[in-house]
């Protein structure tokens, strides 16, 4: 793969760890997908987004789970729902993901990188 960024390109995505701290359903997705809202810590606040995740995972299992988002991207609408941040993952074959995740429990708001 020969899509080489620089150090200053990639210094400007900005992922963050944060829990999520409710998840909901997404019955007006076009794919099966779930709504998080995301609790980024003090300086970055709580943000909303949506999932394609239930193939792996629980409304039950994603509650406090700690996550990796990038925070930088513009806001999407998705119907009437705004998505405000993008959740990462590694993404399988068949559109299974995984989340990213921190091994350890980190403070809400910390920057990957």
């Amino acid at each position: 793969m020969e899509n080489n960024l620089s150090w200053s390109e990639f210094e400007k995505v900005a992922m963050h760890v944060g829990t999520i701290i409710a998840v909901n359903d997404f019955p007006e997705a076009r794919k099966p997908a779930l709504q998080l809202i995301v609790d980024f810590g003090k300086i970055i606040g709580i943000r909303k987004t949506s999932a394609q995740i239930t193939k792996r995972y629980t409304k039950e299992q994603l509650l406090n789970r700690q996550i990796v988002a990038v925070i930088n991207f513009p806001k999407k609408q998705i119907g009437k729902f705004r998505s405000e941040c993008l959740v990462l993952g590694a993404v399988g074959n068949e559109g299974d993901v995984v989340l990213l995740a921190p091994d350890f429990p980190v403070e809400n708001g910390l920057r990957i990188g």
